[in-house]
């Protein structure tokens, strides 16, 4: 870890770009970050493999660019990128810029992107011309025509549509490229990103300082005692608040290599794996099935780090007996997480209760969290890693869907018991009235009233072994319900519930 000892024990004061220009400065030419070797089957142009000079040097191309668009500090950059080395260098020429990112899940069409946009009054969009078969640039234009703040659209790929600013050429920018950050005080706690959770009443914005966001990452880092130098792998894809914390900052602090998986394809992560990552970042469903497929767990030396969104799930996991190390990293939403590491026996460590350090045990660790159960019964976090003010600023005096930030916490809503002879918690299942499939969450009843805009139909929600939960829709008429639903720009896993396989609904 690139942390002086003096550190231990206290808050981190620094910027994302801060610790990226630790790790440039100690090593310019090491391989920074590293693209999905199958990228062609995901976006535009062949794999990309960065220095941290080559990286610096784009990051400083596309902030500059961002600059010259005239956008006002702390302005809103909304994101919505595939797993590549872009969704990266964006980020942090973002922050560099003097601006706040704000990545959007990739399913997230019409529906939910204009109102998450609308809320933080985003002001530019960066994407790319097509992610699959999905054609994003033709989604990143409406969206900016339905959203009123939005003047600037960009992307990577080509060809683009007019209007739509390209930014391949960042990448064979000069090394006369501006490389100074944006300066002012106290940047540690200036917002560097929104992301956006959903509540039983809506989406609810996000906004986590740089210094917030790096106590989360350092509870991931310090708890899988990732090594400096390391390689990681990372699976999850950069559009939430968990995916940023276990992937971008533990490589950040490590000043290693971050190589990028799109979720998923078997041989692409079969090819990385190969290259023997000191760490790799995968959603917990996947972690044992990996295993027994021989892909994971074999090297003594490397660490599992397995992020698990529904985290009411992962103390009934099996036993882990592959020679990594695994550490689980329970996800409430958007609010928080804490990462523990199995035991001596391959079993999930207990949820603790009060102050979490890290690595937890330590004498001088790092305070990162602080957990206990709340007077409704569910979970309140509080702590360095917690947002503590609703976004935008002025959202109180509305009526829209914000962050609930009260002097004892946030209120995560997951209902759980205490055993107050041993301090630990047991969560006894999800928010009521939520769904989760596959790391994207929903208000049930919200995609209930989409249903029954779009025709005679009814949606369930059902436990499922790897996305937690599935949805499963049946109607009258299935197929105009699914393109009803498509055409409003609902996301693919509500549509996709409706599509008819062997005579039944899929369940998405």
């Amino acid at each position: 870890m690139i942390l002086s000892p003096p550190a231990m024990g206290q808050s981190v004061r620094a910027t994302l770009d801060d610790l990226f220009r630790r790790a440039l400065a100690r090593r310019p030419d090491a391989v920074a970050l590293v693209d999905p070797p199958d990228r062609a089957t995901i976006t535009d142009g062949a794999p990309r493999r960065l220095t941290y000079a080559q990286a610096d040097r784009a990051v400083s191309a596309l902030a500059a660019r961002l600059r010259g668009f005239g956008l006002p500090a702390d302005s809103v950059v909304a994101l919505q990128l595939p797993n590549t080395v872009e969704s990266v260098i964006a980020l942090l020429a973002v922050t560099r810029a003097g601006l706040i990112a704000a990545p959007l899940p990739l399913l997230w069409r019409e529906q939910e992107a204009t109102v998450a946009l609308g809320r933080v009054g985003a002001r530019a969009l960066i994407g790319c011309r097509t992610i699959g078969a999905v054609d994003y640039a033709a989604l990143a234009m409406q969206l900016a025509a339905e959203t009123f703040a939005i003047r600037f659209v960009a992307a990577f790929g080509a060809p683009l549509p007019d209007g739509i600013e390209p930014l391949d050429d960042i990448f064979a920018a000069s090394a006369d490229a501006p490389t100074s950050s944006l300066a002012r005080g106290d940047a540690a706690d200036h917002i560097a990103v929104v992301t956006f959770d959903v509540a039983p009443d809506g989406i609810v914005p996000v906004a986590r300082s740089h210094a917030e966001l790096i106590a989360a990452g350092l509870a991931v880092h310090l708890e899988a005692c990732i090594e400096p130098d390391a390689a990681i792998l990372g699976v999850i894809t950069l559009s939430s608040f968990a995916g940023l914390a276990a992937t971008v900052v533990p490589w950040l602090l490590a000043g290693g290599t971050l190589s990028l998986h799109h979720p998923f394809a078997p041989a692409s992560f079969a090819a990385q794996t190969a290259e023997a990552p000191r760490a790799i970042v995968l959603p917990g469903p996947l972690v044992m099935r990996l295993a027994d497929a021989g892909l994971i767990g074999a090297d003594s030396n490397s660490t599992v780090l397995a992020l698990w969104r529904a985290p009411e799930r992962f103390a009934g996991s099996a036993a882990w007996t592959g020679r990594a190390a695994l550490i689980d990293v329970a996800v409430f939403g958007e609010v928080g997480l804490i990462a523990l590491r199995r035991d001596a026996e391959g079993k999930p460590s207990a949820l603790p209760a009060g102050r979490i350090v890290a690595p937890r045990g330590a004498a001088a660790g790092i305070h990162v969290l602080d957990i206990a159960r709340g007077a409704s019964g569910t979970i309140v976090l509080s702590g360095p890693m917690i947002p503590r003010n609703a976004f935008p600023p002025g959202i109180e005096r509305g009526d829209q869907p914000r962050l609930a930030a009260t002097a004892s916490g946030i209120d995560t809503l997951y209902p759980c018991r205490l055993d107050r002879a041993t301090g630990l918690l047991a969560i006894d299942g999800p928010p009521g009235g939520m769904v989760s499939v596959g790391g994207y969450r929903f208000a049930l009843r919200a995609l209930q009233d989409l249903v029954e805009g779009a025709g005679d139909g009814a949606l369930a929600a059902l436990p499922d072994m790897l996305a937690g939960q599935r949805l499963a829709g049946a109607g009258a008429d299935r197929d105009a319900i699914c393109d009803a639903l498509a055409a409003q720009g609902a996301n693919p896993l509500l549509v996709a519930a409706f599509r008819a396989r062997n005579g039944r609904a899929t369940a998405a």
